[in-house]
């Protein structure tokens, strides 16, 4: 082999061991956030703060794209650090990434738009405006140290198989004793003295609309399985959560119109809402 076709090899191989070691990495890594201590200086810095504020207090300072009473950490807990509760650490390098739902290849732009369209039952963020470029600041940074492709453990939801049909009159009695004290007997949640949720509301015109993936019961249950009740979280059994959760989706909330587009190539789960 010639020197010339050695020096352009080199590199080409050297590449194909990286990306094969990214492909071997595949396994998840362990969520592990920088500390809140850490955040940058500088203009970056500047944004990454912001973006944190906008995931905690989302309602007031982003009024004009959220529709109703609920904050990006309602769902993502501690401002996106925790495992199986939509952690945002780690999420800058899997995307882009293909979307069942989507039926396509999603952007994390898109992706964030998503959450303000559904979960908010609001209106997309310009792709260039202040708001979603320090949310892609906070998260990227979020993300530090977590390799290229690979997930960290406990992304998303908790999956749990309900071990009988879930039944929503159960779950009546069982949140009323496990959840109302919290999101109030008529799932209006529970307003402070600045009229802010201090609990969200979990079905009616404040709360997530039909086309957000916490409208699934087995999503739901899974987040509630996990994390609820709030400084009791894993006490209720996976039957349990899925009465609950039964019980609080059925509940009457917005529509979502677009959702008629959802799953184009097919693959519609059993729980989405018609």
């Amino acid at each position: 082999m010639s020197s010339a076709v050695a020096r352009r090899l080199i590199p080409l191989i050297a590449s194909c061991i990286a990306f094969a070691g990214v492909a071997r990495a595949a396994e998840p890594v362990p969520l592990s956030p920088p500390a809140k201590t850490a955040l940058p200086t500088g203009p970056l810095g500047d944004s990454v703060r912001y973006g944190q504020s906008l995931v905690t207090n989302t309602r007031a300072l982003a009024a004009g794209f959220v529709g109703n009473g609920l904050t990006c950490a309602n769902c993502h807990l501690d401002a996106g650090r925790v495992a199986y509760a939509a952690p945002l650490a780690g999420l800058w390098g899997v995307f882009p990434e293909y979307r069942t739902r989507r039926g396509s290849v999603e952007s994390l732009t898109e992706r964030i738009n998503d959450c303000f369209e559904r979960s908010m039952n609001g209106k997309p963020l310009p792709a260039g405006s202040r708001e979603m470029i320090a949310l892609l600041s906070y998260i990227a940074w979020l993300s530090e140290g977590v390799p290229t492709g690979v997930e960290v453990r406990g992304r998303g939801f908790k999956e749990i198989a309900v071990p009988s049909p879930p039944n929503p009159i159960r779950g009546e009695s069982l949140y009323a004793a496990k959840c109302a004290a919290c999101h109030g007997a008529e799932g209006q949640g529970l307003q402070g003295a600045d009229s802010a949720y201090v609990f969200p509301p979990l079905w009616g015109a404040q709360s997530f609309n039909v086309g957000a993936g916490m409208a699934r019961v087995s999503v739901a249950a899974g987040f509630v399985q996990a994390k609820m009740p709030l400084g009791n979280a894993g006490t209720l059994s996976d039957q349990e959560a899925y009465d609950i959760a039964a019980y609080f989706t059925s509940k009457p909330r917005p529509d979502f119109a677009a959702r008629k587009n959802d799953w184009p190539r097919g693959g519609v789960p059993t729980d989405a809402r018609k």
